[in-house]
C-alpha cells in the first residue's frame, strides 16, 4: 500500500467573511521544481464573501479539478464578482479558464503586466479585465474595501499584493511563504518553521533581494495583522519576525563583497527558471546576485548593475531564431559597460534551434570575455537533473569568482601573521578531544567535548555539540564567548574533565590557566585553543548543535599530537 496520501482541499475561516482553500500535495509540485525540497506544499486561495464576493490566487492545474469541486461547496458561482491574481502564468490559467465557464460574468483584477498574458492566454474569451494600479480601491461591501499594491520583480514582473482593511490581512502571493504540507492552517508551531521559510527565500528570492526591500516599505503604512500567502500556513502569530527575518535576509544579500548580474529575458518561463537554478547555486556560496529581468528594467538600472558586478551572466529564449529586443539592448549595455576583467556566462532555453545563445556566446567571445562555463543550452522545459546541473555551475561560477578576489586581495603582514597562527589551530582540528570553557560574568564553566567539527573556511568555524543536560549549556547562547582548548595526546588532562563534577563546583581547580582575551579559561597545557563567539544554535534530539566563528587562535604545543577519543558505539561518547 503506497504511503503517498492523496491530494485534498482544506477549507477554513480564517477572519470576518473570509475563507481559505488549501489545496493540499505532500508530493512536490511540478510547477515549483527549482525550489529541490519534497516536502510537499500548499496552494491557497482565499474567498471574500461580502456584499460582493471575490476570489484571491486560485492554484494552478495541479488541482483544478478537486479546488472548483470543493469551492461550489461554499460558492454560487452565478454571485462570483471578481477574481484576483497576484500573478498570472499558464498554470493558474488553466485554473481561470474553468472559472469562467462556471461564472462568465466574473471580472478578472490584476496588475498592468499581467494583462498581456492573460490576453495572450485567453485569445479566443471575451474577458473582463479591471487593472488594479493601486490607487483604486475595489469596495466589496461590509468595510471590505480591498486595495491593491503592484510590487514587480524580475520573477514575477507582474506580482500584485492585496490588502483587506477590514480583516487586516495582507493577501502576500508568493510572498511570505513555504512549501510545507500539513493540518495547521496558522503558524502556530511557526519556530519549526524557519528552516523551510529560509529555504524558501534563499530559492526564491535572495536573487532579487533589493526588490524585497522595496516591498517591504511598501507595507509599513499598513495596519496589517495576518499575512496570507499563496504557500504554508496564514502567518498571524510570527508576522513581525518573518518581516524581520526578510529584512535581514535582503539586508545581508546586499552586504556580500562579490555579486554577479544575472541578466535574463523568458518567454515562457523556462529561462526564468534556469535563471533561478543559477542564483541559488551562486547565493550558497556566499555570493550575491542582482537578478535582472530585461524586459522590465530600465537601461540605466542594468548598467548600474553590470558596472558594480564582479562577473555576469546573460539568459535568453529564441524566438525567431533570434535574441528578443530587450536582450539585445541588455548585451549591447554588457558590450559598452562591462570590463573584460569581468567573468561571463550564457544560457537559454529554446523550442527548435537556440540561435539566441550562440549569438550571446560569439558576441562575447568576439569581445575578449572570459567564460566561467559552457554555454547551458536546454531545449523545452529543464528537468531536475538540468537544474541540479544549474545551481552547480553557480556555485562554481561563484567559487571562481571569490578564488579571483582573493589572488588579487593583498594582505596586511600584521594581519596576515594573525590568520596564519589561527588557521594554524583550526587545522589541528580532526575529530580531537577538545575542553570548552565558557565564563559570564563570575559564572564559569568546562566541559569535556569530543563531538567537534571545522565547518567553514570564511570565516573559519567550527560545531561543537553539546548535550542539553551540561552543566555549561546555558553559557553557549548566541553571542556568548568561549575558548575551544585542543587537548594533546597523553597528557592528564583527559583524566580531569572525565570525572564528575559536584554542583557548582570550580573545574579548574588544581590545574594551570590564563585568561583569553575573551575572559574564558585557556588550559596553558592544551595542544591550542580557539576563541570562538556563538552565531547560532541548532536543537538536534538530545543536543545543541553549536556553530561558532574562530576570532584567534594559537598553537601553543607545536610538537605535540591532537587527541583523538575512539568510541566503541555510536550510542555513547
Amino acid at each position: 500500500m503506497s504511503d503517498i496520501k492523496p491530494r485534498d482541499v482544506q477549507v477554513s475561516v480564517i477572519d470576518a467573511d473570509t475563507t481559505v482553500l488549501r489545496s493540499r500535495t505532500w508530493d512536490r509540485l511540478k510547477f515549483e521544481v527549482e525550489y529541490s525540497l519534497q516536502r510537499g506544499t500548499t496552494a491557497n486561495s482565499y474567498l471574500i464573501q461580502a456584499e460582493k464576493t471575490a476570489l484571491i490566487d486560485p492554484p494552478g492545474e495541479s488541482f483544478t479539478e478537486i479546488y472548483l469541486h470543493q469551492l461550489q461547496q461554499y460558492l454560487d458561482f452565478r454571485q462570483l464578482d471578481y477574481v484576483i491574481a497576484g500573478h498570472v502564468n499558464p498554470n493558474r490559467c488553466t485554473t481561470l479558464k474553468a472559472l469562467l465557464k462556471l461564472a462568465p460574468q466574473l471580472t478578472l483584477v490584476c496588475s498592468k503586466p499581467a494583462v498581456v498574458a492573460l490576453r495572450t492566454f485567453f485569445s479566443e474569451q471575451n474577458l473582463k479585465i479591471q487593472v488594479a494600479r493601486g490607487e483604486e480601491v475595489l469596495d466589496l461591501g461590509k468595510g471590505h474595501q480591498l486595495q491593491f499594491i503592484p510590487a514587480p520583480n524580475p520573477r514575477w514582473p507582474d506580482e500584485l499584493y492585496t490588502f483587506d482593511p477590514a480583516t487586516r490581512i495582507l493577501f502576500s502571493d508568493k510572498l511570505f511563504g513555504v512549501h510545507v504540507c500539513g493540518d495547521q492552517v496558522f503558524d502556530e508551531n511557526w519556530k519549526h518553521l524557519d528552516e523551510d521559510r529560509r529555504h524558501y527565500y534563499d530559492c526564491l528570492y535572495a536573487a532579487q533581494s533589493r526588490q524585497v526591500e522595496i516591498t517591504l516599505d511598501k507595507f509599513t503604512s499598513l495596519p496589517i495583522k495576518k499575512y496570507a500567502p499563496c504557500h504554508g500556513p496564514v502567518v498571524r502569530y510570527s508576522k513581525s519576525r518573518l518581516t524581520q527575518d526578510y529584512q535581514q535576509w535582503s539586508q545581508q544579500q546586499k552586504e556580500k563583497e562579490i555579486t554577479v548580474a544575472l541578466i535574463y529575458a523568458s518567454a515562457y518561463g523556462n529561462t526564468a527558471t534556469l535563471a533561478q537554478a543559477l542564483a541559488k547555486g551562486i547565493t550558497k556560496s556566499g555570493v550575491g546576485v542582482e537578478s535582472i529581468n530585461c524586459e522590465f528594467t530600465e537601461p540605466e538600472e542594468i548598467q548600474a548593475a553590470i558596472e558594480k558586478c564582479d562577473g555576469f551572466i546573460i539568459g535568453s529564449p529564441t524566438l525567431g531564431g533570434h535574441m528578443p529586443t530587450q536582450v539585445q539592448t541588455a548585451l549591447g549595455i554588457v558590450l559598452s559597460s562591462a570590463t573584460k576583467s569581468k567573468l561571463a556566462g550564457v544560457f537559454g532555453s529554446y523550442g527548435w534551434s537556440g540561435e539566441a545563445i550562440d549569438e550571446i556566446e560569439k558576441k562575447l567571445q568576439n569581445a575578449g570575455y572570459r567564460f566561467g562555463f559552457d554555454s547551458i543550452r536546454v531545449r523545452f522545459k529543464p528537468n531536475d537533473l538540468t537544474l541540479q546541473e544549474c545551481k552547480e555551475i553557480g556555485t562554481d561560477f561563484a567559487q571562481a569568482l571569490k578564488r579571483a578576489k582573493k589572488n588579487r586581495d593583498i594582505r596586511q603582514p600584521v594581519s596576515d601573521s594573525q590568520i596564519d597562527r589561527t588557521e594554524q589551530a583550526v587545522g589541528r582540528i580532526v575529530s580531537p578531544l577538545c575542553v570548552v570553557s565558557a565564563k559570564r560574568g563570575d559564572v564559569k564553566s568546562a566541559m569535556l567535548a569530543s563531538w567537534v567539527s571545522q565547518a567553514s573556511f570564511n570565516p573559519p568555524g567550527v560545531t561543537v555539540a553539546v548535550a542539553k543536560d551540561r552543566a555549561i549549556e546555558p553559557l553557549l547562547h548566541t553571542k556568548d564567548k568561549f575558548v575551544l582548548n585542543v587537548l594533546q595526546e597523553g597528557m592528564n588532562l583527559r583524566r580531569h574533565f572525565l570525572k564528575s563534577f559536584a554542583p557548582g563546583s570550580d573545574r579548574f581547580a588544581g590545574l594551570e590557566t590564563q585568561s583569553a582575551e575573551n575572559g574564558c579559561p585557556i588550559l596553558s597545557n592544551a595542544l591550542a585553543y580557539l576563541e570562538c563567539t556563538v552565531e547560532s544554535r541548532v536543537e538536534c534530539g538530545d543536543h545543541w548543535v553549536v556553530y561558532a566563528v574562530v576570532d584567534h587562535g594559537q598553537v601553543l604545543q607545536s610538537g605535540g599530537m591532537t587527541a583523538v577519543y575512539h568510541r566503541k558505539s555510536g550510542g555513547q561518547y
